[in-house]
Order: structure tokens, then sequence, then C-alpha cells
């Protein structure tokens, strides 16, 4: 079987170096069958960026609660925080996703991916990247030669993901994407609550959501990581969920029977 390659897109305030590591014990479930690619987002946040996302003076505090304690504003680039763009307390500024875009447009003309994985931020730019490969024209910038740079993927994970608000992002997701998407939904996240994750299932034609019950991060039980190895290796095919008895939302948006405990 050939290797796929999917593309990993970390959260905000993390980097490729950190997402890798967080998703080290999925790398090592999923073996050789699958290559990840981890890819840093182009803009460094400073501590003046984090203190108007959070409107806090304590870096250590967010950096904590996005999943990147170990990120630092110092001088080590391998642990330097990074986004996909610049946001604000209010979450309405999408500052920078045009240089992700077309960061991201480089990356997919050179290789090809099976799918794309993105957590919290990096799923919001996930889900508008595989949404983007299905009508490349709303955006010219994006086309290389007057073409999409890629085919449409054959998945999108979104873990913690959102619908980004801005005119360009409306005009990517609206009224719909059809990627086939795993969405995963943490039942205690106070970083992306359920309410701003269903901005994105909304406009998710073939989606399946899963839900865990902790936080804000990508669970890593080996239920999770069997689930996530099989799905990647067949996002269409009948992949039992990774909470047994728990009823999950099929591609039709409809919820699968619970069997009561």
């Amino acid at each position: 079987m050939a290797v796929k390659k999917v593309l990993m897109l970390h959260g905000y305030a993390q980097n490729a170096t950190i997402f890798s590591k967080r998703m080290g014990a999925l790398r090592k479930a999923c073996g050789k069958d699958i290559d990840f690619v981890f890819v840093d987002a182009p803009h460094v946040l400073s501590p003046a960026d984090l203190a108007e996302a959070f409107q806090t003076s304590n870096e250590s505090s967010s950096l904590d609660d996005l999943g990147a304690p170990e990120a630092a504003t110092g001088a080590d680039p391998a642990l330097a925080p990074r986004g996909w763009w610049n946001v604000d307390a209010a979450r309405t500024k999408t500052v920078g996703l045009e240089d992700s875009i077309l960061l991201l447009r480089d990356y997919l003309s050179r290789d090809r991916y099976e799918g794309i994985f993105g957590f919290s931020q990096g799923a919001a730019m996930a889900a508008l990247m595989a949404a983007l490969l299905e009508k490349s024209d709303v955006y010219p910038p994006f086309l290389i030669n007057g073409k999409p740079p890629h085919p449409p993927f054959t998945f999108c994970i979104a873990a913690a993901g959102f619908r980004p608000k801005s005119p360009l992002c409306d005009s990517i997701f609206l009224p719909s994407y059809s990627t086939p998407t795993l969405h995963i939904l943490g039942r205690n996240d106070v970083i992306v609550v359920e309410e701003r994750s269903r901005t994105l299932l909304d406009v998710s034609h073939n989606k399946r959501v899963e839900y865990h019950d902790g936080g804000h991060f990508v669970p890593s039980k080996a239920s999770w990581r069997n689930f996530l190895k099989a799905y990647m290796k067949d996002p269409l095919g009948d992949v039992p969920s990774p909470n047994p008895g728990v009823a999950s939302e099929s591609a039709s948006g409809a919820a699968t029977p619970v069997t009561p405990a």
C-alpha cells in the first residue's frame, strides 16, 4: 500500500515542532502507513499579539491554555509561537490569512496529499483549504497558471475547529463545502466551545462528528489513535467510533442511535 501524506496544521501559538511532539503517539501508531508533514504557520507571534488575543499580560497562562506551554517568544526559533492569522479578543480579525493560503498553496503545488489535519486555528485553516480546493477561483492568487495547485483532499480532520469570519472566508465556505470532514470536539473545551465549533459544522456538508470528554487538545488514548489511523486509511468506510455506545453524527448530520449503558 502506498504511503499516504497528510498535511498537519498546528494550533494558534503552537508551531510544527510542538504539534509534531503532541502527535507523537499517533505518529508511532501509524508507523510507515502515514507520512505526516508538519507545517509552520508564517506568522511568529509577539507577546503583544498574545496579549491582544487573550486580553492578558500573562503570556505563559495563555500558552498553557492553548496547549503550547513550551512555546516561548524568546530566542529559540523552534519554540516560537506561530499563527495562521492574527486575532483579537473579539475574534473578528483574520489579518495575515492570505499569507498562510499562499504558503500552503506552495506546499500543495510540490507534492500530493491525501488529506489535511488541523488543530484549533489549524483546524479552521485545514477546513478552509479543503473548501478552497473545491472552488479555487474565488481567490485567484491561489491559482497557479490559472489552475488549482492540487486536487481536492480525500479527507479533512478538524480538531477543535471553527469557521473564521471574513469576506474571503465567507466566499470560500458559503454555502458549504463537500470534502469529507471528521470534526473532533472536546466536551470540556473552554477555548473553542461547542457553539463556536458548530459554525464550521454548519457549512460542512459531508461531516462526521466525534466527541471526547477532555478539553482543548487532540485526544491520544489508544482508542482514538486506532480510530484516527483507521479513518485516515479509509475516510469513507464504516470505521467504528472511538467511543463505543456513544452517539456520533454521521455524514448526513444525523446522530446514530445510542445504546444505553
